[in-house]
């Protein structure tokens, strides 16, 4: 059997193999993708490439949505290209995030759980084409997913056509780890049939009509490795505090060593805290996530985890070989599933997920914002961890106290954006130590989150913009006109400390 008989075994489909320009020729002024790709893993490479080589020589703008972030720098040479009429629901590229501030696309910021939801309703508009990365299409026409599934599945059921990408240097190893479901329409659907992390509820492929695929087109390049920091002293010194955390909870009765499923949002911050557990006592932990990053591979690897469930695997260069080069040893105890089922509301609420997810600030109320710098500028996207916060038994948001140099506390006074409000936030944890917010009225929050969390440089700044707020009454005191002042004086002089504008809150 040849290599395209091999991955193309459906024989009216092996005469549509198509180059990635003639596939990019298809695709006009105005249409909408949906490209497969969830954080730098299983995206399309190629027609993404003939698309900015085509921008080159005429104008056309198309919407892109994806399951998250996309890798090989495609965000960003769309954006230079400047062919992205909108994007969404998420997007981690530096040049991709300034043409989002400066105005030049639209970026819609969606709950990763959203998407399909939107989609199946006909609420975003027909998707022409589906664009996804797969390692085989079986006779059925059954697509194989790579690295990650995100979207995929719902693209490619809703589009008007596909197109395939056959990465041939994706491992085969990869056929058998997803499991495709499809929840069906709002107010048509039963429960979801999943009541642990092991469970398998669907498909091995993402079942299509044959004559949907339009073209097929074989490629041969790696996932883009992921940008996550190892971890730090800081890091390490914040994975203790949520380690001392759990173990309070251990001692209060509410878990044993082996915990809940646990989730850990994209980023080095997250990520690091995860790693944290390597030499801890807790052992037979299960995962349930959207992206395995490095940490949970090492964890594995230490048998501290027995099982994961996610929609996507993102690693860096050195521990993508390592685990695709032996992926035999680690298939039988991964699952991949489509992003709206990773990220369901349903399952995160059954399985009592403990959820970590990285925030850029957060306020004395426990108000957190994960994606607006100063209230104004985008930075990745909200992503899942509003699915996780609002739905986790234990909703936990991790950052470091300050940020550029100690210019900038992560704690302050007002949120300038909230993405998770009090409602949503079971504790919040920094290299100061941690805050555990249940039950306490906004007033009894606030000493603890200075207390415990707060840089030692801006607690004094932190009790004196509190107790003025405290003068003027109310469930949640602030002072409105100065509520912000902090971040006022950052961009008039580049530090939220007061002593170089004394007069911004006195």
């Amino acid at each position: 059997m040849t290599v395209q008989n091999d991955r193309i075994q459906n024989q009216s489909l092996q005469s549509r193999v198509v180059s990635p320009e003639q596939a990019a020729s298809w695709i006009e002024d105005g249409m909408t993708l949906g490209l497969s790709g969830f954080t730098r893993a299983g995206d399309v490479k190629a027609v993404p490439f003939a698309l900015v080589e085509r921008a080159k020589e005429e104008e056309f703008k198309v919407n892109v949505f994806t399951g998250a972030s996309l890798g090989s720098d495609i965000d960003a040479l769309f954006a230079e290209a400047g062919i992205v009429h909108k994007r969404l629901p998420f997007q981690a590229d530096p040049t991709m995030r300034k043409s989002i501030n400066n105005g030049d696309m639209f970026f819609v910021d969606q709950h990763l759980s959203h998407t399909a939801e939107l989609v199946r309703a006909g609420v975003m508009g027909p998707i022409d084409f589906a664009i996804v990365e797969a390692i085989a299409v079986k006779e059925d026409g059954m697509i194989i997913p790579t690295t990650s599934v995100g979207n995929s599945s719902l693209f490619a059921m809703h589009a008007d056509n596909i197109i395939v990408e056959i990465n041939m240097a994706q491992t085969p190893l990869l056929e058998g780890v997803h499991d495709i479901y499809d929840t069906g329409r709002q107010g048509e659907r039963g429960p979801i049939p999943l009541t642990t992390a092991r469970d398998r509820i669907g498909t091995a492929g993402i079942q299509v009509d044959p004559e949907k695929i339009r073209g097929i087109v074989f490629t041969e390049q790696e996932d883009s490795p992921s940008t996550i920091v190892q971890p730090d002293d800081e890091t390490q010194v914040m994975a203790g505090h949520l380690l001392d955390f759990l173990r309070n909870e251990i001692k209060a009765g509410r878990f044993d060593e082996t915990l809940a499923p646990l989730q850990s949002g994209i980023g080095s911050v997250a990520n690091a805290v995860l790693h944290g557990m390597i030499d801890s006592e807790f052992e037979h932990l299960e995962v349930y996530s959207e992206v395995l990053q490095d940490a949970v591979f090492d964890l594995i690897d230490a048998g501290k985890v027995d099982f994961a469930s996610c929609c996507s695997i993102t690693l860096s260069d050195e521990k993508m070989k390592k685990v695709f080069g032996s992926f035999e040893q680690y298939r039988d105890k991964l699952i991949m599933r489509p992003q709206e089922i990773s990220n369901h509301p349903e399952i995160i609420r059954r399985l009592g997920l403990i959820s970590v997810n990285t925030a850029l600030e957060f306020d004395i109320y426990g108000n957190v914002n994960s994606t607006h710098v100063s209230g104004m500028k985008m930075m990745n996207g909200i992503g899942g961890s509003g699915d996780f916060a609002r739905n986790a038994r234990l909703a936990i948001f991790v950052t470091k106290s300050t940020a550029k140099g100690g210019n900038i506390s992560s704690i302050v006074p007002f949120a300038t954006h909230i993405d998770h409000t009090e409602h949503d936030v079971d504790v919040v944890v920094t290299e100061q130590g941690y805050a555990d917010l249940r039950g306490l009225a906004p007033r009894e929050r606030v000493p603890l989150i200075i207390e415990n969390c707060a840089h030692p440089d801006y607690k004094e700044q932190l009790w004196a913009y509190y107790q003025e707020a405290l003068e003027r009454g109310g469930q949640t005191p602030h002072v409105l006109e100065k509520a912000f002042s902090w971040h006022q004086n950052l961009a008039q002089n580049g530090t939220m400390k007061l002593e170089k504008n004394t007069a911004a809150v006195r």
